[in-house]
């Protein structure tokens, strides 16, 4: 008890330091368009929430981000398998893919807005922020596999599924697990980004929130969206890391090995 009221204590303390901060800024500022005070955004912030068009954005903009992610989990975890067996597929796929991780996310907006007209733009953007991270992540999992197990799974022939199950998959899942962590902030920044850059193509989303205050000078709703995907964000990531736990405790594994994992 006395360590929960320390950490929250703590918390308090810190959160109060730069919401004064704010507030100080803001009376020095002493301009609603450049910097609006704590209370104009939390009164902005709490008019959003009891409209229907709010929580419409919030759920189309979560289920782009859960579908760019199980788009990027099931491609990247497919070309980590491919590039693992196959020498050629490696050499073919590794400089696309490592290409991938440098370009700026604007740059991929821009690209597949030219190319495509479609409400899936958000899907694909984070899809492809993501995918790299996955391949990364799962094809170090693969490649760490004790080479004396899979001679000795081998020699007892084991099958295919067996040797997936027995041997490759309890020592790629915390792999998996770490781009699961590493993929959850990218792509909810490539979400968002790709809803600001692209609104005449959707019907709504968080982004879109976000381009029409901008496009209105409202900072305070700016900052009020700013706001939900901050809470939004740190919500998700909590969930992520109890669902994460959960399942490694459940599979007797440790996560205590991810931490030299490329993200």
């Amino acid at each position: 008890m006395k360590k929960f009221l320390s950490s929250g204590l703590k918390l308090l303390g810190v959160w109060g330091f730069w919401l004064l901060v704010w507030i100080l800024v803001s009376l020095k500022v002493n301009s609603t368009l450049l910097l609006p005070s704590p209370i104009q955004v939390f009164r902005t912030f709490g008019s959003m929430l009891v409209t229907a068009v709010f929580w419409k954005n919030l759920l189309l903009s979560l289920l782009r981000v859960f579908g760019g992610i199980l788009l990027s989990l099931l491609v990247g975890t497919l070309l980590a398998i491919l590039t693992s067996v196959s020498s050629i597929a490696r050499a073919l796929l590794t400089p696309p893919i490592n290409a991938m991780k440098s370009v700026p996310v604007a740059c991929f907006i821009v690209l597949v807005f030219l190319w495509m007209n479609t409400a899936t733009i958000p899907i694909l953007i984070t899809s492809l922020i993501v995918i790299p991270i996955v391949w990364s992540n799962v094809s170090q999992g693969i490649a760490s596999t004790d080479r004396s197990l899979r001679e000795v799974a081998t020699a007892y022939g084991f099958s295919p599924m067996k040797k997936c199950t027995a041997l490759y998959i309890p020592t790629v899942l915390p792999y998996f697990l770490a781009a699961c962590r590493s993929a959850l902030g990218m792509a909810w920044k490539a979400e968002i980004a790709a809803e600001v850059l692209a609104p005449p193509l959707l019907t709504g989303g968080i982004g879109l929130g976000i381009y029409f205050a901008k496009t209105n000078f409202e900072s305070a709703e700016l900052f009020a969206w700013t706001l939900v995907i901050v809470l939004i964000s740190y919500a998700m990531e909590k969930l992520l890391l109890f669902a994460l736990e959960k399942l490694a405790h459940s599979l007797h594994l440790s996560e205590g090995g991810t931490s030299h994992v490329k993200t």
